[in-house]
C-alpha cells in the first residue's frame, strides 16, 4: 500500500504543478464573484473537477441558477463514466465501498498517470489514491492562492483573466478532437447552443448544446455499429 501510494504521489508531481497554476486562475475568478475562500474550499472538496468548477463560477450570478448549474455540471462530468470504466482492471477484486471511496479523487490528470503506470507495472488502487491526493493538494493550493490574489485585483479584465473560461474550454475541445467524425455532433451542439442562448434565459444553452451533441454522437455510433453487423 505505502509503496504504491508514494509512487503515485511522486509520479503526479509534474502534472500537479500545472494543476496548481490552472487552479489559481479559478481562484481569482471565484474571488471576483465574491465567493468566500471557505465556499471555494467546500466546492473543491465536494466537486473536485476543474472544468465543472469553471462552469459553476461562470454561472455564479445572483439569484443562483441552482438547477441549471447542477445539470450543466452533470453533463460535463459524464465523461467520468468512461474514465471509471477504463479503471476497471485497476479496481478488479475491490469492494463497492472501496470503489466509491477512491473514485472521488480521480481527475483527468491522475487517471492518465495511473493508467500509464498500470500498463507498465500493474499498479493498484493505492497508486491511484496517491496520485489523486497529490493533484488534489495542488488544486486546493492553487485555487486558494488565486483567491487571495483575486481579492486584491479590482479589474481582472486588465490581465485578461476573464478570458480564462474560454481558453480552458477551447483547450479541452481541441484535446478531444478525433477528426472528421466529430464534425456533425459538434456542429449540432454549436447550433443548438446558439439557438438556446438567443431564446432561453440564463445558461441553459450549456446543457442543451451538450446533451444535443451527445445524442447525435450516440445515434451516429449506433448506426455505424449496426451497419457493420
Amino acid at each position: 500500500m505505502n509503496r504504491n501510494f508514494t509512487s503515485g504521489f511522486v509520479a503526479s508531481l509534474p502534472v500537479a504543478a500545472s494543476v496548481s497554476a490552472y487552479g489559481s486562475v479559478l481562484g481569482v475568478l471565484a474571488a471576483q464573484k465574491m465567493l468566500l475562500w471557505t465556499e471555494l474550499l467546500f466546492m473543491n472538496l465536494a466537486v473536485f473537477a476543474g472544468s465543472a468548477q469553471f462552469v459553476m463560477i461562470d454561472m455564479w450570478n445572483p439569484p443562483l441558477p441552482i438547477i441549471e448549474i447542477t445539470l450543466a455540471v452533470l453533463v460535463i462530468n459524464l465523461r467520468y463514466l468512461l474514465i471509471g470504466a477504463s479503471l476497471r482492471p485497476v479496481f478488479k477484486g475491490t469492494s463497492l465501498k472501496h470503489k466509491f471511496a477512491f473514485m472521488h479523487l480521480v481527475g483527468d490528470e491522475n487517471w492518465a498517470v495511473t493508467m500509464a503506470a498500470y500498463y507498465r507495472e500493474k499498479v493498484n488502487t493505492y497508486y491511484l489514491l496517491g496520485s489523486g491526493v497529490c493533484v488534489f493538494i495542488a488544486w486546493c493550493t492553487g485555487t486558494l492562492l488565486g483567491h487571495s490574489l483575486g481579492a486584491a485585483i479590482s479589474n481582472p479584465e486588465v490581465y485578461a483573466l476573464d478570458f480564462a473560461f474560454i481558453a480552458v474550454f477551447t483547450a479541452l475541445v481541441v484535446s478531444m478532437w478525433k477528426g472528421k467524425q466529430n464534425i456533425v455532433p459538434w456542429l449540432i451542439a454549436a447550433l443548438l447552443s446558439i439557438a438556446a442562448e438567443r431564446i432561453l434565459p440564463g445558461k441553459w444553452y450549456v446543457l442543451i448544446g451538450g446533451v444535443g451533441g451527445a445524442m447525435v454522437e450516440a445515434l451516429l455510433y449506433r448506426e455505424k455499429t449496426h451497419g457493420t453487423d
